[in-house]
């Protein structure tokens, strides 16, 4: 039955054990499972097909999280999609069933090709998909009208064989999944301090003084990352949570491998303060911090006491500080606490944690990345940190916690609509053709190419894109626009049912699946938030005689499309190394690759700005000095005239990685066996004239006149600041306009969507058994 119940308990701990045994155990392949999961994140193991959480050093048998093991499990299974099951149910009758009922069904065993005559798919050999594939790409128009999109889970080495490919056939039209999360972090830290990733180490942790998580949601993201959160509490450091959901990962741990905590229920806090800022209020709260510590330091130099900044890493390492200054000083006291949502004293509180630790990390994810001003926001924390030198020194630095366990690695290998010059000039040098130089299309621009018709083929490299992406609607119709459709995936997903005119379904094998070539095992690799890069080997049997490795399907496409050009694809593919070779060749930092990831916990990338190289136009890191918005209300929602009700951000349930759900229970926040919910402070529900437990509807305010709505959502009463709501994704991406994205980055503005919030006049008197207890 559908309810609600409050969850008390810590993260992980009992409550994860008992989730990842009935995840176990329904996988249906529960014994080859034990090895797989034992195997990951080990040498010689599989990399967690999940997040991108860096592995820890220490040796252990168990290294995966709750969620880790459920990614294991779901791809896994023991469940099959056949040729059978495709000629049972017609694609219209699949439509109609729900997101986790069609991942449920298992993996797909066989090629399959769509029959828009009898609403079937239909299996094709391998190398009729393949011409049918290149057919369509050699009879456009322009390379440009094909849209080439990438999940996060590829490997490098199917990532560089993809972008080669795409880059012969020549388009940098690379839609990614990373347009659609840490697109800010990217652009604004590369504007600052010319690298767009992360500058610490997974080892910088345990030196921290301080650690900063902002508008991120560890528990259920990043769930490995819980215990040196619990660790730097216990050995006395700050964690610092700002965060508008009092999230249960945030606030207490219970370690499973733990004896002592396990036997005795008791648990550890994972943070020492937590700041509950307004939606999108991340960027004022940093500029007050800042505001207090420039404060500080002038009275400090008035009265010949020690600096608050840093002025000798000031001095040598930064330019651009006089204009920051200045906007500090602008910006008043009066805006800053009312759009961060925080109190002047709340505000301070976190500066003087701030200014008394001698090293800090800031920690980053969606939170701060899904507005109109995520560039600005990341570059404000960028500045924060160059306050008192916070970059390039142990225990501190800068750290977007990347999502999908190679969303970083694709970007490396050339997975990047605005490719870098350097990038195109070593290709061009090294497979000797003239490489494309325009800019292709991000995800949101791929949507608004096929929805103009302009854009005729899309290719999924893995994900689930119609559910990934804004204002479902529109993103469905733009892939019905297409010739032709086709999807590389292990599991059935609704980008398989919203078709072009032609559609094809090309299955592979996943992380945990072995991959034999025809040199033998091969490996792949994969890159971490932290800039690490290990080799995963899948440790099972193949699923189906009849799945091929991203690796393979790539070549046999580009292949097909290319012939033998600018490479001899298949060869290649017999032996993994080939590619990392060519990999070495025209990526820095890989030289010597098939020998560096042959050691234990494979290897650095490094960083430039931890270095204190800064790849920037000045030479030197830079303040940027932005403003803080006027209104964190768009123009296109005032313009309409209308005052929202509400300002809702979409999340994820614990149950959840990306599209994939596991269960419809999202235990942390206590909701059961639903998901079209929507949750509330319980005085915005009274001021509505609505009550907990009761159906609405939400509908989006924005100006261009399409209605944006979801219905028969059960309203809950929750720890929620007042003004905002949330709800989980995909089932709110409806709600999100497509014109709804950042500054500078095309990334929805997911965390952000101003609606109005109404009784529903469907099933108005149903209402979910809603336990406050």
């Amino acid at each position: 039955m559908s309810h609600y119940k409050p969850y008390n308990g810590p993260a992980a701990g009992w409550g994860a054990l008992i989730s990842v045994t009935r995840n176990w155990l329904g996988s249906k392949n529960a014994i080859s499972n034990i090895r797989a999961m034992l195997k990951t994140n080990q040498d010689h193991g599989l990399d967690c097909p999940g997040c991108a959480w860096g592995e820890t050093p220490e040796k252990g048998m168990i290294k995966f999280c709750e969620n880790g093991a459920k990614a294991v499990n779901w791809e896994a299974t023991g469940r099959k999609v056949t040729p059978a099951f495709f000629a049972k149910y017609s694609n219209t009758e699949l439509l109609k069933e729900s997101d986790f009922w069609l991942e449920s069904q298992g993996r797909i065993t066989h090629p399959m090709r769509y029959n828009a005559d009898t609403d079937h798919y239909e299996t094709i050999t391998w190398q009729e998909a393949f011409d049918t594939v290149a057919k369509h790409l050699n009879q456009l128009d322009s390379p440009h009208q094909a849209e080439f999109y990438t999940s996060g889970r590829a490997s490098n080495e199917a990532a560089f064989l993809y972008q080669l490919f795409v880059r012969a056939f020549g388009t940098n039209n690379f839609p990614d999944c990373s347009n659609m999360c840490h697109e800010a972090s990217g652009i604004g830290m590369s504007e600052a301090i010319g690298v767009g990733k992360g500058t610490v180490t997974f080892e910088d942790f345990a030196e921290a003084d301080a650690i900063f998580v902002i508008g991120q949601n560890p528990g259920t993201n990043h769930p490995r990352m819980l215990e040196p959160l619990s660790e730097a509490v216990k050995r006395g450091a700050h964690v610092v949570c700002f965060n508008p959901l009092k999230e249960r990962g945030l606030e207490r741990f219970q370690h499973p491998q733990s004896p002592l905590e396990m036997l005795t229920n008791e648990s550890e806090p994972t943070n020492s303060a937590y700041f509950r800022p307004a939606l999108g209020g991340d960027m004022a709260a940093i500029r007050g911090m800042a505001k207090f510590l420039l404060q500080w330091d002038r009275e400090a130099q008035q009265k010949g006491k020690p600096a608050v900044l840093d002025h000798e890493f000031i001095q040598q390492h930064t330019h651009g500080m006089d204009d920051y200054f200045a906007e500090i000083d602008n910006t008043p006291w009066e805006l800053i606490e009312s759009q961060s949502g925080l109190s002047l004293a709340e505000i301070e509180m976190a500066a003087r944690i701030y200014g008394k630790a001698e090293r800090v990390i800031m920690c980053w994810a969606m939170g701060i990345t899904q507005h109109v001003h995520s560039v600005p926001t990341v570059q404000e924390i960028v500045n924060l940190q160059l306050l008192r030198g916070n970059i390039g020194r142990p225990g501190a630095g800068l750290s977007p916690v990347r999502g999908h366990s190679n969303v970083q690695g694709d970007r490396t290998m050339g997975i990047d609509e605005q490719p870098p010059e350097w990038l195109l000039d070593a290709i061009e040098k090294r497979f000797d053709f003239k490489v494309p130089r325009d800019h292709g299309h991000t995800t949101v621009q791929a949507i608004d190419a096929m929805e103009k018709g302009q854009a005729k083929v899309f290719f999924g490299l893995g994900g689930n894109f119609v559910q990934a992406t804004p204002d479902t609607e529109r993103s469905h119709q733009a892939m019905r626009n297409c010739d032709l459709t086709v999807q590389i995936s292990t599991k059935l997903n609704r980008s398989h049912l919203v078709t072009g005119k032609e559609a094809l379904i090309l299955p592979c094998l996943g992380r945990t699946e072995k991959d034999f070539q025809k040199s033998g095992l091969q490996g792949v690799t994969v890159e971490d938030t932290f800039s690490m890069v290990h080799i995963s080997y899948g440790q099972l049997k193949p699923f189906s005689p009849l799945l091929r490795s991203e690796a393979s399907i790539i070549a046999g496409i580009a292949k097909a499309t290319l012939g033998n050009k600018p490479v001899d694809w298949e060869w290649l593919v017999e032996d993994y190394d080939r590619i990392r070779d060519l990999i070495a060749e025209v990526i820095p930092g890989f030289e010597g690759f098939s020998e560096k990831i042959q050691h234990p916990g494979g290897f650095y990338l490094g960083n430039a700005a931890a270095e204190h190289q800064w790849n920037t136009s000045t030479g030197k890191a830079n303040f940027v000095a932005n403003p803080l918005p006027k209104t964190l209300l768009q123009d296109q929602v005032t313009m309409k005239g209308q005052t929202p009700d509400l300002i809702l951000q979409t999340m994820r349930s614990h149950d959840q990685y990306n599209t994939t759900v596991y269960s419809m229970n999202d235990r942390y926040r206590g909701v059961y066996g639903m998901r079209d919910v929507v949750f509330a402070n319980e005085a915005d529900i009274k001021r509505l004239g609505l009550e907990h437990g009761q159906k609405v509807d939400m509908i989006t305010v924005w100006e261009d006149g399409k209605e944006r709505k979801v219905s028969n959502f059960t309203l809950l009463s929750y720890d929620i600041p007042q003004g905002q709501a949330a709800a989980y994704y995909p089932e709110t991406n409806p709600l999100v306009p497509l014109e709804s994205y950042g500054d500078k980055t095309f990334t929805p503005t997911s965390k952000f969507i101003a609606i109005k919030v109404v009784a529903s006049a469907a099933n108005a008197n149903e209402a979910v058994t809603a336990s406050v207890a």
